[in-house]
């Protein structure tokens, strides 16, 4: 794994922060060669809307650093790095009822791994691993009826790769 640095932001800690992110991560990719980002923007959004709504980051001031990594030619990591809270990231449990407590675990179900660490200044970085197949890919050719379909076996491909590594029981360690 060759692990580029594609891009690197740092956007204010307000809400509208979110929606420019994912289009910056989508940009980044694209650039990058990578296609079907669908679930790259929804990590980014979890992953900078919990860093605003949770973190010293969505204070008057604050601010949220998103970098983005090419893996390999089919992985991208995103980090988030926020000014820190109290507590360390991690899923919650939500009933049905409940309105927000979802994204970490969204974000763990729709990646291949993801993890934090603390970063100097006792701010907390976050990130996570998904799949943004590149137009190249050969899993990428579409089914008979156009659509794509991203099998298991391209994400068991990836886990094989990330070798020992732990999937979501891995938050500490780092990429």
């Amino acid at each position: 794994m060759n692990d580029q640095a594609l891009a690197k932001i740092i956007l204010p800690g307000m809400a509208r922060s979110v929606p420019l992110a994912r289009r910056w991560v989508v940009d980044a990719l694209t650039t990058a060669g990578h296609q079907d980002m669908e679930v790259a923007q929804l990590v980014t959004s979890e992953l900078v809307g919990n860093a605003i709504l949770h973190t010293g980051s969505g204070r008057s001031g604050g601010l949220v650093a998103v970098t983005i990594y090419e893996v390999c030619d089919d992985l991208a990591r995103i980090e988030v790095i926020d000014e820190g809270a109290a507590t360390v990231p991690k899923p919650r449990e939500s009933s049905e009822d409940d309105c927000c407590g979802r994204g970490l675990w969204l974000v763990q179900q729709a990646s291949i791994r993801w993890g934090t660490r603390p970063v100097p200044m006792r701010w907390n970085l976050v990130w996570a691993e998904v799949l943004t197949l590149r137009a190249d890919h050969p899993s990428d050719v579409p089914n008979h009826d156009g659509t794509k379909n991203l099998s298991n076996s391209v994400k068991a491909d990836h886990l094989a790769l990330a070798g020992d590594r732990k999937q979501a029981s891995s938050r500490d360690e780092s990429p």
